[in-house]
């Protein structure tokens, strides 16, 4: 994955959009053509030349694919996943300023009172993880998880932080995570996008730049499905318009996108092709693949998901038919965890929203053996504070506000330690007390349970190498089974 830096050429092979001496767009057209007889059937086997054609890690993978069940607005570890007997003793005073130091805070002045747990807590599985009764169904899978108590961020607010977590960087422009994962494995489907992205909830702080290929070429970028209606706009032919005629009209667009691809070279003009050959197929796979009808009762019943009806669990049961159906890497984001005011309610709400279809993912994977490949990861962009945010003139009491020096998230699937719970923070959950985990220590364990040295893997660009953990981050092999 090393570019090549050969001074006469200047070329590497993720190039070769630009250099190809036959030309992606002609093989594209080629391959459509030769399926006359019936344009909606498969297309031809993947191109030899193909960028999203399967490719060998740096080494062996313990996983091949990722879902990755984001909660923007950050939910509270503290309330969930933190238990604090010191923060129940503290409540209504404030914290001692030699803990706190320098930190400033968003919202809230850094002598806050402190603000105990809102949940009972309890032990579950033989593993003994301690979770809040919020979170009775992943207390059900407790022994198929790996809890990290001691993530941290440099980022205090939404967008950067999930920007960062999601690139490695806290402004818009690099590779998400999704993109490095397609750029270094290539993709296991051609009937589906290799890289899905959906949302569940009121809007995402920090936007498409979530899910962008950054500088890579847009063939890498993450497929956005709607919840209601066509998965993806105007992936059904309007009114009037028959296969005969789609299809001449495809064939014409190609010719003149490989005329100008032939002529300028741009590598944005293959992925205009290939585009438009992915929404070719996918007016027969995407319905399929959103039909959940065929499923059956006792699915929908462990997700909790009605078929007609949008939800995170209908997203989490969706993510598991892609991985089956070859997507390397799925993104759900749900949205309205920021509980600057009323966290208790907040909690319940988005608790009773995705617990359930959290842990019905993780058992629906293992049941069907594919838990064993896939990696479950779900969390954050930062975690929320010890103290309290009560702002009357914002009305807002009894919430918490942003806090990136320590929170939990928990990863599940192949090369995990499952029933682990790993690092701790202080006696009142405001620093990491033991195992710190920084964001790229993390993005750098992802990479190395899909087969690559966080290191090596790198895109030549503007200059220099870059990479998704650019410049810092070691793999947490702690967690590591």
């Amino acid at each position: 994955m090393e570019p090549n830096h050969n001074p006469g050429l200047g070329i590497t092979r993720r190039h070769f959009f630009q250099d190809c001496g036959v030309g992606v767009g002609k093989i594209a057209l080629a391959s459509l053509l030769s399926n006359a007889l019936s344009p909606w059937s498969s297309l031809a086997a993947p191109r030899p030349d193909d960028p999203l054609l399967p490719r060998a890690p740096h080494f062996k993978p313990k996983v091949k694919r990722v879902i990755h069940l984001f909660m923007a607005g950050a939910p509270s570890q503290l309330d969930l996943f933190d238990y604090k007997q010191q923060l129940v003793r503290f409540e209504g005073k404030p914290i001692p300023p030699e803990i706190i130091g320098g930190q400033r805070y968003a919202f809230i002045r850094s002598d806050a009172a402190a603000l105990g747990p809102r949940f009972k807590f309890s032990r579950y599985g033989q593993c003994g993880a301690e979770l809040s009764e919020m979170l009775p169904h992943l207390g059900g899978v407790a022994d198929d998880i790996c809890l990290i108590k001691s993530v941290h961020t440099d980022q205090f607010n939404h967008a950067p932080a999930q920007i960062f977590l999601n690139t490695g960087f806290s402004q818009p422009g690099r590779p998400s995570l999704g993109s490095w994962v397609l750029y270094g494995l290539g993709a296991e489907t051609t009937e589906l996008p290799a890289f899905v992205v959906m949302s569940t909830g009121a809007g995402i702080s920090g936007g498409s730049a979530n899910w962008s290929s950054g500088f890579m070429p847009t063939l890498y970028t993450g497929v956005r499905l709607r919840n209601q209606g066509d998965p993806i706009l105007n992936v059904s032919s309007p009114a009037g318009v028959d296969s005969r005629l789609q299809k001449d009209s495809l064939n014409l667009i190609r010719t003149l996108n490989q005329k100008r691809l032939d002529q300028v070279r741009d590598p944005e003009i293959a992925t205009r092709i290939a585009s438009y050959e992915m929404a070719f197929r996918l007016q027969s796979s995407a319905p399929e693949l959103m039909d959940l009808k065929s499923e059956h009762q006792s699915t929908l019943d462990l997700y909790g998901a009605d078929p007609d009806k949008p939800s995170f669990a209908r997203a989490c049961l969706l993510a598991r038919r892609m991985v089956e159906r070859g997507v390397r890497f799925v993104n759900i984001y749900h949205e309205g965890w920021d509980a600057h005011s009323d966290v208790e309610g907040n909690l319940r709400s988005n608790c009773g929203a995705t617990d359930q279809a959290a842990a019905a993912l993780v058992r629906d994977l293992k049941q069907r053996g594919l838990l064993e490949d896939t990696l479950v990861i779900w969390g954050g962009e930062f975690g929320r504070t010890p103290m309290v945010e009560t702002n009357p003139a914002l009305g807002r009491k009894l919430g918490r506000d942003h806090h990136p020096q320590a929170f939990t998230m928990w990863l599940a699937g192949g090369g995990i330690k499952p029933g682990l719970t790993y690092g701790a923070t202080d006696e009142l959950g405001f620093n990491v007390a033991e195992n710190p985990v920084h964001v790229h220590d993390l993005q750098a364990t992802i990479l190395q349970l899909l087969g690559f040295d966080h290191e090596r893997l790198t895109y030549h660009n503007a200059g220099r190498d870059y990479r998704l953990t650019d410049v810092h981050g070691k793999v947490v092999n702690g967690i590591l089974a």
